[in-house]
């Protein structure tokens, strides 16, 4: 990141640079730059959301074009989990060597292409691998986000960007409910809108490269009053060189293991709504393709309400004063303990409207769950952050492997939503649990052994 002293700037990678030249109002002003890339980031993780959950809003009617049974369907659904997960490790690597703003347009432009391909599919089979390679391209885009969280936001900052990034996601599963379904009910054609989406993405990657730099030091619209905003309370090059030389992943056994067991348990029960949230809706509560869109609009826009509010109440315990670990891990287990309540509750509903009430309130606390995001920044070494934020989502992504299987197994089996509630109960738990191992107390953990 770029510094002041004795009148010499040093860049992101240690690099002597020439500010850009300011005026006087610029330095009393400073540019919002960063929270426009993060406006950026915020469309794209919507739009990645969008294409994500276009299959689960189409599969009532997928499933009677193709004759497909339960356990298909989860497998179906389960198949873009599979790529996405094998390329989180490798996709990390690729951000910290190319930076994001190259890996974030090669992945835009393939997803775009992949989810156009997914509307020409013939039967169960080519679906499966159109959605297998839409995963695959989708995958480096969060580990980018987190890597742009510790390339542009100051320390004090980057709960409210790990929010910010991450509320697109329930934001795209609501816009995507009302946009999918009201596509697939006025061209009658879920082919139709699959291609829609996928030409929206392919526009997306264009704006991401004009835009994007990975060096705030760089980018033509930062005056220099912003740098210094960006670069309040970071470490001093000395000691970002020595963190750089940290062995293996760069931090504590314990952190990794709760990081690790805490997103993907959360991913199995945030996945498992979206995923099996419309079919859920239309066979345990009635609903027909238009109440299916709605009710995922409502459910979650609640998310991305709450993940905004997850963010901005962390932000402002930690302004009061309250240290960031009791901040982060208190908002996160009280999120979690809603959510498994709220679970449990569920079953015991019998009128439609009151369960979608309690779904958009669990939603809502359960997208607490974006300050996962932070955690990249502040635990791992400078050198280590998209990495870091790759083995998370690889965590995540394997939850979101294995719970569209298992519901979809558990529904053939049980025959019902009521063993799959429970199951996401389960998962609630651990989530609250993992979530307590995790050592942040406002400073990296770093592990040198």
């Amino acid at each position: 990141m770029a510094r002041s002293s004795a009148n010499v700037h040093l860049s992101a990678t240690g690099e002597p640079y020439a500010p850009p030249v300011s005026s006087v109002a610029d330095v009393a002003r400073s540019s919002t730059v960063r929270w426009r890339i993060f406006a950026i980031i915020f469309v794209l993780t919507m739009v990645n959301l969008i294409d994500r959950v276009s299959l689960s809003i189409a599969m009532p009617t997928i499933a009677k074009e193709f004759t497909l049974s339960p356990a298909m369907q989860g497998l179906i659904l389960s198949s873009f989990f599979w790529a996405y997960a094998l390329l989180q490790i490798p996709g990390g690597w690729m951000i910290d060597r190319f930076g994001p703003r190259r890996v974030i347009t090669w992945s835009t432009g393939l997803w775009g292409t992949f989810q156009v391909l997914a509307g020409f599919a013939t039967g169960g089979a080519s679906l499966l691998f159109a959605r297998m390679f839409l995963g695959a391209a989708e995958a480096p885009l969060f580990p980018s986000g987190g890597k742009l969280i510790s390339l542009w936001l100051a320390p004090s900052e980057r709960s409210r960007g790990a929010v910010m990034m991450d509320s697109g996601s329930p934001l795209g599963v609501a816009l995507g409910g009302l946009i999918i379904a009201y596509l697939i009910v006025v061209l009658g054609s879920w082919r139709s809108a699959f291609v829609i989406a996928g030409v929206a993405t392919l526009l997306l990657g264009w704006v991401s490269w004009r835009y994007l730099r990975d060096d705030p030091s760089v980018h033509p619209q930062v005056n220099e009053a912003e740098l210094e905003k960006i670069n309040a309370g970071r470490e001093t090059p000395a000691a970002e060189a020595a963190r750089a030389k940290v062995k293996g992943l760069g931090i504590a056994a314990r952190s990794l293991t709760g990081l690790l067991i805490g997103r993907s348990t959360w991913a199995m029960v945030y996945f498992g709504l979206l995923t099996w949230g419309p079919s859920y809706l239309a066979q345990a509560r009635g609903f027909d393709i238009k109440g299916i869109g709605f009710a995922t609009f409502v459910i979650f826009i609640c998310g991305s309400l709450g993940s905004l509010t997850g963010g901005f109440l962390c932000d402002g315990l930690i302004r009061k004063g309250v240290r960031r670990g009791v901040a982060v891990k208190g908002l996160l287990t009280f999120s979690g303990v809603i959510a498994l309540g709220a679970l449990l509750l569920l079953p015991q509903l019998s009128d439609p409207i009151a369960a979608v009430a309690l779904l958009a309130m669990t939603a809502f606390f359960l997208m607490w769950g974006s300050l996962y995001w932070s955690f990249p920044a502040l635990l791992a070494a400078p050198a280590r952050v998209g990495l870091i934020g790759g083995v998370m989502n690889l965590a995540g992504s394997i939850g979101g492997i294995f719970v569209p299987i298992l519901v979809g197994l558990i529904l053939q089996f049980f025959g019902g939503f009521g063993a799959v509630l429970a199951f996401f109960a389960i998962c609630a738990a651990l989530f609250v649990l993992a979530t307590l191992l995790i050592g942040l107390d406002g400073q990296r953990e770093v592990n040198n052994g």
